[in-house]
């Protein structure tokens, strides 16, 4: 013989019934707890633990708007600077090479492109390289083949002193 389909909310109430009323207060103040310990993680402690940290991130990603700014106006600066002649191009990413390189560096020039050949150069040094090149000589590398060893950087970097 099938089951009625309301007959497990009856053997439910059957067995609610069974229970005394202090069990019954037991259970639903078991229930009540178990509830809000769901709601709380569930939904409530994410939102509070957002509102808490919000001001830090908030500062965080203000410094970074900022920084990324006064990247945008650098780069927008350099971009407006009108190139160099390649000889004039040529003449000062040598001498940016001999003052801020120095004996572990050397350059050697063929056609319109320049090879810059490192042998452990302090990453410092090469950075301030970089920075120099980019303003003074207005150039930047176009390929790099880098490796970092023990006593700094090594390896190649091509740049392009006039047109393509």
């Amino acid at each position: 013989m099938a089951r009625p389909p309301s007959a497990p909310t009856n053997a439910l109430q059957v067995w609610w019934q069974q229970r005394p009323p202090r069990e019954q207060a037991l259970l639903l103040a078991a229930a009540c707890l178990v509830g809000l310990t769901l709601l709380w993680s569930l939904l409530l402690a994410p939102a509070w633990r957002s509102l808490r940290t919000f001001d830090a991130r908030h500062l965080v990603l203000e410094q970074q708007h900022q920084r990324m700014l006064q990247l945008q106006a650098q780069a927008k600066s350099l971009q407006a600077m009108p190139a160099l002649e390649p000889a004039a191009a040529q003449q000062a990413l040598q001498a940016s090479v001999r003052t801020s390189l120095g004996p572990q560096a050397n350059m050697q020039v063929q056609g319109n492109i320049a090879t810059v050949t490192l042998q452990g150069v302090r990453p410092e040094a090469l950075a301030q390289w970089l920075v120099r090149t980019r303003s003074t000589a207005r150039l930047a590398p176009f390929e790099a083949k880098l490796q970092r060893g023990p006593q700094g950087w090594s390896g190649t970097l091509r740049i392009r002193l006039g047109p393509a």
